[in-house]
This record gives C-alpha cells, structure tokens and sequence, in this order.
C-alpha cells in the first residue's frame, strides 16, 4: 500500500504541512508513525479523506454538471474585436480563457480581478507518478 509523508500529503492538496498536522491532530485524518519516526498517511485512507473533503465541497456549489473550479487572480485580459483572452492564475496553475469581449467586460474582468475557473473537459489525461515525484 503506497505510504504519503506529510510533507507529500500537504503537496498533493496544496496545504501547509502545518495544515495536515492539524488534520491529524483533530482525528479528520489518520497517520501512523513509522520506524524511522516520520508520519505516513496510507494512501487509501488519503483517498477517502479527499472523497469526503470533495462531498462537503460539492454542497456548496449547488446543481451544476462542471464540478472543477479553481478560484485565482485575473493576470491579464487581451481585448481584440469581438474576443477576449483572459489569463487566470489559480495557485500554482495558469488558465487561459477565450470569451467574447462583452462577457469580459460584463463580468469586470481586469488584472488583479478575483475570479474562478470553472473547468469542464472532455478529455483529461492522468500520469501515474510515485509519492514525491510528481510533475510541476
């Protein structure tokens, strides 16, 4: 069964390591400590935690069938005619949107706007990675 360090845990869901600490502290989620005396956090019982994370989220966002949503800052709005491209900063990812210029423009957008990306692909590829070495 595939072990995740806390540092792991904190990279994988883009939290402090502190975050993760407090989890645990609060018995929302399990660790053990292994011989060496790190914490480890089996990876079914992560999954399960992030399951069940997702579920009290997804009361929150109401009826609707996108259920990927990254909130960030407007980088940069390109007007050009009838377009818009609008640069969208979530964390460590950069999202780039083409809408037309009066839906930009309706919705205020500028640099420094907060906003949300809301995502719905139709194709989304996965890599398997080991614990750690996940691509940035």
């Amino acid at each position: 069964m595939t072990q995740f360090r806390i540092s792991e845990v904190a990279g994988a869901l883009r939290v402090s390591d502190d975050t993760v600490r407090r989890w645990v502290d609060q018995g929302r989620l399990t660790a053990r400590q292994e011989d060496s005396g790190r914490m480890v956090v089996d990876g079914a019982e992560l999954a399960a935690f992030v399951r069940a994370r997702r579920a009290e989220d997804s009361k929150e966002l109401g009826r609707a069938s996108a259920r990927n949503r990254l909130d960030g800052i407007v980088t940069d709005v390109r007007r050009d005619g009838l377009v818009a491209q609008v640069e969208l900063q979530a964390g460590p990812f950069r999202l780039v949107s083409l809408m037309t210029r009066e839906a930009a423009d309706d919705l205020g957008l500028e640099p420094g706007s907060a906003a949300t990306a809301v995502v719905k692909a139709t194709t989304v590829i996965v890599e398997a990675s080991e614990p750690g070495q996940g691509r940035r």
